[in-house]
């Protein structure tokens, strides 16, 4: 994107957002449960960003998908603070890749505790990738006209002498 004086960037004030600090071990262990409850925000902000194509038109639905995940992580945290760290302890330990497979004993009695106390479940396989539809408040955004070309190469006039091919035709097989 080129910077012209015509495009307005954000503030500093717009663009400043609580952020999450936690490791990769403490996301990938909350990662479902965590895409679950908050699956409508983040929906929002992936449509926005979508149909604008302005990372800056997007920038509050990017904060309301913050606060949706340090909401969550608080109450993971209030209410199944040991559960959640074994997992997660067990994923960050248990392989150099994360693997979920070492650690499904751990994993289950988080799964547990989220179910008990939170009453989330955790998505079965293939939730995330299956075709969903989006209800949305915000207007669709205006539709772009098709851009309609001349022909850059106009065919020849009818009269235009064709001679016969100087070694032949090409479509052999069809003689």
């Amino acid at each position: 994107m080129v910077v012209t004086n015509d495009v307005s960037l954000p503030t500093e004030e717009e663009l400043t957002v609580t952020e999450l600090n936690l490791s990769t071990a403490a996301l990938r262990a909350g990662a479902f449960h965590l895409g679950k409850s908050c699956e409508n925000p983040n929906n929002e902000f992936m449509l926005c960003r979508l149909e604008l194509d302005d990372p800056r038109a997007c920038i509050m639905e990017g904060k309301v998908v913050t606060r949706c995940a340090l909401d969550f992580f608080r109450k993971v945290k209030k209410s199944c603070y040991e559960e959640f760290m074994q997992y997660a302890n067990c994923l960050d330990k248990s392989s150099g890749t994360m693997a979920f497979r070492h650690c499904r004993k751990t994993q289950g009695v988080f799964d547990k505790c989220m179910k008990d106390n939170l009453d989330i479940d955790r998505p079965e396989y293939g939730y995330f990738t299956r075709a969903k539809i989006h209800h949305t408040e915000r207007p669709a955004p205006p539709k772009r006209e098709k851009k309609v070309y001349d022909d850059a190469t106009p065919g020849l006039p009818e009269d235009y002498p064709k001679p016969q091919a100087k070694y032949g035709s090409r479509f052999h097989w069809l003689e």
